[in-house]
């Protein structure tokens, strides 16, 4: 009986690990937020949304929320400037790759690729785009899983059937 009273405060104990509610987490945000909806960029059933939350430091946590990705592959994130139908799109920022199993990821976003700083209010201005990609290299970077405008690109209609651009080659 000691046994299994063991396992179970042992097992308790791990469950109580894996909660990642932290306090300090979210204490560091402002409350102030903006969500884009990703549309299905190709045959893979996969949409999901983009949400800016601003901290409390004027940066900006990225948090992505994609629905029909699986496995354990990571996707990589792109933020592009440009609207989502720009072909070859300059490279804005690379944001943490999305896991298949979750569908989820999170950045804390201070700065674009090429160092210039941006705040929550800058990248509500932006024009741009996030683009979600099946691999980070191949043929299979081509395959855009997931995008969507965001910013000033929010606003601008593409017409009729979503055209999502490939991106510019590194």
């Amino acid at each position: 009986m000691k046994k299994i009273a063991f396992l179970f405060l042992i097992s308790m104990g791990f469950l109580a690990c894996q909660n990642n509610e932290d306090p300090a987490f979210e204490n560091d945000l402002t409350g102030n937020e903006v969500t884009y909806s990703l549309s299905q960029g190709s045959l893979y059933a996969i949409s999901g949304n983009v949400t800016f939350k601003e901290k409390r430091d004027g940066s900006t946590r990225v948090e992505l929320a994609l629905k029909g990705t699986e496995g354990e592959h990571y996707h990589p994130v792109h933020l592009h400037f440009g609207n989502i139908a720009t072909d070859k799109a300059e490279l804005a920022a690379v944001l943490t790759p999305i896991y298949g199993k979750t569908g989820k990821s999170s950045t804390n976003l201070t700065m674009l690729a090429d160092e210039t700083p941006i705040s929550f209010n800058d990248l509500k201005k932006l024009d741009g785009c996030v683009k979600i990609h099946l691999a980070e290299a191949g043929p299979e970077r081509d395959i855009i899983l997931a995008g969507g405008n965001i910013g000033a690109a929010s606003n601008s209609l593409i017409g009729g059937r979503i055209q999502i651009a490939i991106c510019k080659s590194e």
